[in-house]
């Protein structure tokens, strides 16, 4: 995800709103969803418990509007490697390793905000799990289209090889089990995308 100035000096000149998620993201990052009243967001928002009903009608909803934000950034993060690497999947894929890759150094403290969320959200039906659900089933589609698109033989295999990776590595960094974990993920990427057969972008283009 995207680094973006934080606190002091940016909360003042945000919207009551934008506020609030300011507050809840970091607060639900550091402490977890469940352990974070309120009142403790209100404080950190600078608000009062009031204003947050007006915005959010309950602490339920707020939650997952804060992970329809993480999952937006996510979403696009598909968008640029597509826009970078027009025609070449293969590069849009390894593209997507390296948004991953890129940002295991802020998960080695802070964790996954997926990952995390799931641990206190064991109800299916909740909303604020529903939308990592969606998210994930919408970023697993679009990683199939990809594999598809290189020429992969069993697409949804190497998704599903390239998704265990993926996740796997965030959660190895969480926990410190594994170094270099940027640049192991992304040789392991390469290895699946290049055992599975993948035509080079340069031969999709001479033959396409």
């Amino acid at each position: 995800m995207a680094v973006t100035t934080r606190r002091p000096g940016r909360v003042a000149k945000l919207p009551p709103r934008e506020r609030i998620l300011d507050a809840a993201e970091e607060l639900f990052q550091r402490e977890g969803i469940r352990r974070v009243g309120v009142q403790a967001i209100a404080e950190r928002a600078e608000t009062t418990k009031m204003a947050i009903y007006r915005h959010f009608e309950t602490k339920d909803a707020l939650v997952a509007e804060w992970l329809r934000i993480v999952a937006a950034d996510y979403q696009a993060a598909f968008d640029r490697v597509e826009a970078e690497h027009p025609g070449r999947p293969r590069e849009q894929i390894l593209g997507l390793a390296r948004f991953i890759a890129d940002g295991l150094p802020t998960l080695s403290y802070r964790g996954c905000p997926f990952i995390n969320s799931l641990a206190e959200l064991p109800d299916r039906s909740d909303p604020a799990r529903q939308v990592i659900e969606q998210h994930k089933a919408r970023q697993t589609r679009r990683l199939v289209g990809m594999c598809a698109e290189a020429g992969l033989p069993d697409p949804e295999q190497a998704a599903a090889e390239i998704t265990f990776v993926l996740e796997g590595a965030q959660v190895s960094t969480q926990n410190g089990s594994i170094d270099q974990t940027g640049e192991r993920l992304m040789k392991i990427v390469e290895g699946i995308v290049d055992r599975h057969g993948a035509r080079s972008d340069a031969g999709r283009a001479s033959t396409g």
